[in-house]
C-alpha cells in the first residue's frame, strides 16, 4: 500500500468524503456538510440498526468537517494526512497559536527539504563485455574487450550538484582510464553553469552554460581546453520543441575535429522516432531509429548507421521485467560483421554484452543468425518467461489479499451501510434523470486495474474476480446532481467517497462507469486521482 500512496498525490480521504475539490472554500465545506448531514443525521432514522450505521456514518462526517474548517488543522492535513494530526503537530499546549503551528510546519518542511536533498544520490554505470565466438574457435579465447564507467551525481543544495566518475577500459592486452569531477550551478529555472575536468586518457578542464531562451527553446555554450596538447573546443548546441511530442537540435562543435550536427526526435505514447546527420572535418555519417512499444512492458526496436567509417543495421526488441529493470536482445549486421547484443538496464546501471557471431557477410548464415536468436527468445518468453511472471504476480496478489482480507472486509461492511442510507435518495434522482433522458448510471465498478479490464467475465457476487472489485452504482446515482452532472475531482483517491471502498489495497485502481444521457449509452474509465466529469459538454 506504500507504494501506492507515493506514486500518487497526497491522501485526501475527507475531502472525498464530504465530496469536495481540495481547494473548496469554507462555504462550499459548510454546504457539503450540511447535505451530508441530512442523509446520515441518527434522528431521522427510527430503526435501531440504521440508526447505528447512521451515527457511525454522521461521526465521520463531523470530523472532516470539524477539520477542514478549521484552518491550522486543515493546513496540518493537507501537507501531512491524518499522521499530522495525530502525531507532535496534534494541537495543545505546545501547539496552541496559529504562528507557534507554522512555525513548526516551516521547521518541518525544511528538514522534508533536507532528506530530499540528501535522497538526490544518482548513480550510474555501464560495463560493456565484448565477446567474439570467432576467436573462441580459433582458441584465442572468447573475450576481446572490457569496459566499465561509472558516475555519481548528488544534489548538494537547491542550486549545486557535484558529480564525480571513471572509466575503464582494456583491449587485448592494452587499457586506459579516466577519472572525472563536475560541478554544476542552477542561477534560476532557466540558466544553469556546469564546470568540468578530467584526468587520464583524455586530461581537459572546461566549462559549459546553458539557458531556456523561451519557453520551447534551449542554447548551450561550451568551451574545453585539453591538458595534453593545449588544443581548445568550442561548442554550441540549440535544442527547439517543434510540437507537443518532437524537438530538434542543432550542434556546432570548433576544434581539431570540427563537426556539425542536426538531429531530430519525436516521441509518443506507442512509438517514438528519432535521426541525425553529422558532418565532420574527417567523416560523415547519419543515423535513426524508431521503437515501437507493444505495450507498458514489451517494445520493438530497428535502427540504422551509415557513413565514411560505419554501415550497420540493427534489429531486435526488450521487455521490463520490474518497474527498475529492463532486457533487451538486439541483432546487428554490418561492415564489423554480424553480432548479437544483450543489454539489461537496472535503475542507472546497464550491462551490455556484444557477442561477434561472424567476420564474414554470408546472406545464408546472416538470415540463420537473425532467425535462431529470435525464435528461441519468442519460444523462452511464451513457456518459460511469461508464464513464470504470471505466477509470481499472482502469487503476490494472493500474499497481499490474504494480509489486507480482514481490512478489506472492514471496508466493504462500511461501505454497504453507507449505501444502505444513500439507497432511497439515489433511487429517486436515478428515476427523475430517466424520465427527462437525463444522466442515468447503470453499471459503475471500482478496484484492480487489471480486474477491470475483465468486468464481461464477472458472473456471482463472490466469485474470485469480484473480490478485487466493488460495485459503486448506486453512490454514483446519488451524486448526481441537480443539473443532471457527475464530477469527481482531480487529486482525491475514489476509495474515499462515502459508499466507496479499497478493494485491493497497494494494487494500482480504476473507475469504470456506464451510463446514459439523452437516449444513448456511453462508457469511460479514469484513474483512481483522475477527475471524471459527466455528461461531456458535447454529449
Amino acid at each position: 500500500m506504500e507504494e501506492e500512496e507515493k506514486a500518487g498525490p497526497p491522501n485526501k480521504d475527507l475531502y472525498a468524503l464530504l465530496h469536495i475539490s481540495p481547494e473548496a472554500s469554507d462555504e462550499e465545506i459548510r454546504k457539503a456538510y450540511r447535505q451530508w448531514a441530512q442523509v446520515y443525521h441518527p434522528d431521522k432514522y427510527q430503526s435501531p440498526h440504521m440508526k447505528d450505521i447512521a451515527t457511525e456514518n454522521f461521526q465521520r462526517i463531523c470530523e472532516a468537517y470539524e477539520i477542514l474548517t478549521d484552518e491550522n488543522k486543515r493546513q496540518i492535513y493537507d501537507i501531512y494526512g491524518m499522521e499530522g494530526l495525530t502525531s507532535g503537530l496534534e494541537l495543545g499546549p505546545k501547539l496552541n497559536k496559529a504562528d507557534e503551528i507554522k512555525e513548526e510546519l516551516e521547521r518541518l518542511r525544511k528538514r522534508k527539504e533536507q532528506e530530499k536533498i540528501s535522497a538526490h544520490f544518482r548513480p550510474s554505470g555501464t560495463i560493456l563485455a565484448n565477446m567474439s565466438l570467432p576467436h573462441f574457435l580459433e582458441g584465442d579465447g572468447i573475450m576481446r574487450g572490457m569496459a566499465m564507467t561509472s558516475e555519481v551525481q548528488s544534489q548538494i543544495s537547491k542550486s549545486n550538484t557535484v558529480g564525480v566518475g571513471g572509466n575503464l577500459a582494456v583491449t587485448g592486452n592494452v587499457g586506459g582510464g579516466a577519472a572525472s569531477a563536475m560541478f554544476r550551478h542552477q542561477f534560476s529555472s532557466v540558466s544553469s553553469v556546469e564546470f568540468m575536468a578530467s584526468t587520464g586518457l583524455r586530461s581537459l578542464i572546461g566549462m559549459q552554460a546553458s539557458r531556456h531562451l523561451t519557453l520551447h527553446s534551449t542554447a548551450s555554450m561550451g568551451i574545453s581546453m585539453s591538458l595534453k596538447d593545449g588544443s581548445l573546443n568550442l561548442s554550441n548546441s540549440w535544442t527547439r520543441q517543434l510540437s507537443e511530442t518532437a524537438n530538434g537540435n542543432i550542434q556546432l562543435i570548433l576544434g581539431p575535429e570540427s563537426s556539425v550536427a542536426v538531429g531530430w526526435q519525436k516521441k509518443e505514447e506507442k512509438r517514438s522516432v528519432a535521426g541525425e546527420v553529422k558532418f565532420s572535418t574527417s567523416s560523415f555519417g547519419a543515423s535513426a531509429h524508431y521503437t515501437h512499444r507493444f505495450s507498458s512492458k514489451s517494445h520493438g526496436r530497428i535502427a540504422g548507421r551509415v557513413g565514411s567509417t560505419m554501415l550497420e543495421l540493427e534489429l531486435g526488441g526488450g521487455r521490463k521485467l520490474s518497474k527498475f529493470s529492463t532486457v533487451r536482445m538486439l541483432y546487428s549486421i554490418g561492415i564489423q560483421g554480424i553480432f548479437w547484443k544483450f543489454e539489461l538496464h537496472r535503475g542507472g546501471q546497464k550491462l551490455i554484452i556484444p557477442i561477434l557471431i561472424s567476420r564474414h557477410l554470408n546472406p545464408i548464415f546472416a538470415a540463420g543468425a537473425f532467425i535462431f536468436p529470435t525464435s528461441a527468445y519468442f519460444l523462452l518468453k511464451k513457456f518459460l518467461v511469461k508464464p513464470y511472471y504470471q505466477r509470481r504476480e499472482k502469487q503476490k496478489a494472493l500474499e497481499n489479499m490474504q494480509k489486507t482480507s480482514a481490512q478489506v472486509l472492514e471496508a466493504r461492511a462500511g461501505a454497504e451501510k453507507a449505501q444502505q442510507l444513500l439507497q432511497n435518495v439515489a433511487n429517486r434522482k436515478r428515476n427523475r434523470q430517466s424520465e427527462i433522458s437525463g444522466l442515468v448510471i447503470t453499471k459503475a465498478i471500482y478496484g484492480n486495474q487489471k480486474d477491470l479490464k475483465k468486468k464481461d467475465e464477472l458472473k456471482e457476487p463472490n466469485d474470485e474476480l469480484s473480490l478485487s472489485i466493488v460495485d459503486v452504482t448506486l453512490p454514483l446515482n446519488f451524486l448526481v446532481n441537480d443539473s443532471g452532472q457527475l464530477k469527481l475531482h482531480e487529486g482525491v483517491k475514489k476509495s474515499g467517497i462515502m459508499g466507496f471502498c479499497d478493494p485491493c489495497p497497494g494494487e494500482p485502481k480504476q473507475l469504470y462507469v456506464e451510463y446514459t444521457f439523452g437516449g444513448q449509452t456511453y462508457e469511460v474509465v479514469v484513474d483512481d486521482y483522475e477527475e471524471l466529469l459527466i455528461p461531456k459538454p458535447f454529449q
